[in-house]
């Protein structure tokens, strides 16, 4: 059974729809158009005024993606590392000479890029020389602190702390599992890690004090901070699952905010840049803005489908794209 939520406001009818002609497996903006990360070798560019370009990055599988506005990276199963500006031009960053799978990517502060393949990481400062940094197992996830050049690189066992232009060991946050994906909190003070049980673990930076964040029906495979890092939305349940970060001590101690329950799994989340409110793509296709503060719904996409894949806001909050893994895909114009 799907519910329709007929029972509260809608957006839906501000929808431009798109036939991606593939899995959609991310959604990024750039200014205001939306690039959609497709399950094959190429993105597709949505104008504004509803205009799709199909762009060809990789001879293959694209594998991850990330964007600072300004530039959509991509890796591939093709072992390159691609940046695509606003206008559909490429550039390959880099090239893994073994032609191993990039697995991961992330942007950081000033520039920085990094990208992992196999049990190495790599990372690049702004037009600074390529580091490498070899692992205890294969990356499971990247993630930039918010100031300085410094990395996160969950693996097997824990999370490294790497700060790629200085000498000397990387430290080592220690937690027994495979951690699949990190981030860092918007102040820096914590680090998060998705595990392959259905669970989060985190550390709070000042003193290594471990947390532990369980209670999942699933394993999270998406998690975003609210604007300021007030709050970590999850996935991995059939509610949207919100951890309080306001504090000094973050989760410790406390328990999560349940909002918007339903019949299916939360597959993806994305927090508005601006607000208080998190879009919530579920495993029928149905797709809420829920406000944080009051739990209050918005239907932005009715349910009955295939999984929603990847949600992403433009910067100023006003659009908000899907896709589905059907191909489905669409932005939502809510200026």
């Amino acid at each position: 059974m799907t519910d329709t939520r007929t029972d509260i406001p809608t957006v839906v009818e501000r929808t431009r729809p798109v036939a991606a002609g593939a899995p959609v497996v991310a959604a990024h903006f750039l200014d205001g158009t939306a690039v959609l990360v497709l399950g094959d070798e190429a993105l597709l560019f949505v104008s504004p005024a509803g205009e799709a370009r199909r762009v060809s990055v990789h001879d293959g599988a694209i594998l991850s993606s990330a964007a600072d506005g300004d530039r959509v990276v991509t890796g591939g199963d093709d072992g390159k590392v691609v940046a695509t500006d606003g206008q559909g031009e490429s550039a390959v960053l880099a090239s893994d000479q073994k032609r191993r799978w990039i697995d991961h990517v992330a942007l950081g502060p000033a520039g920085a890029i990094a990208w992992s393949a196999g049990k190495q990481a790599y990372a690049r400062a702004g037009k600074g020389t390529e580091k490498a940094l070899d692992l205890p197992s294969t990356a499971g996830g990247l993630a930039f602190a918010p100031k300085g050049v410094r990395l996160a690189v969950a693996h097997y066992n824990g999370v490294t702390l790497w700060f790629p232009n200085v000498q000397g060991e990387p430290e080592t946050l220690t937690w027994k599992g495979s951690h699949l994906g990190a981030s860092v909190s918007p102040d820096g003070r914590f680090v998060v890690s998705s595990m392959q049980e259905a669970m989060l673990h985190g550390w709070r930076l000042a003193d290594r004090k471990d947390m532990r964040m369980s209670g999942y029906g699933a394993r999270v495979r998406s998690l975003a901070w609210s604007v300021g890092g007030k709050w970590l939305a999850t996935s991995g349940s059939t509610q949207l699952i919100l951890w309080p970060f306001q504090g000094k001590d973050g989760p410790m101690g406390k328990t999560p905010r349940i909002l918007a329950p339903m019949e299916q799994q939360v597959e993806v989340v994305a927090c508005h840049p601006k607000q208080e409110v998190v879009a919530v793509g579920y495993a029928d296709g149905l797709v809420l803005l829920v406000r944080i503060d009051d739990g209050a719904e918005v239907l932005a996409r009715k349910g009955g489908g295939e999984p929603v894949t990847a949600l992403a806001w433009s910067a100023t909050g006003n659009m908000l794209a899907f896709g589905t893994e059907a191909g489905d895909a669409g932005v939502i114009d809510l200026g």
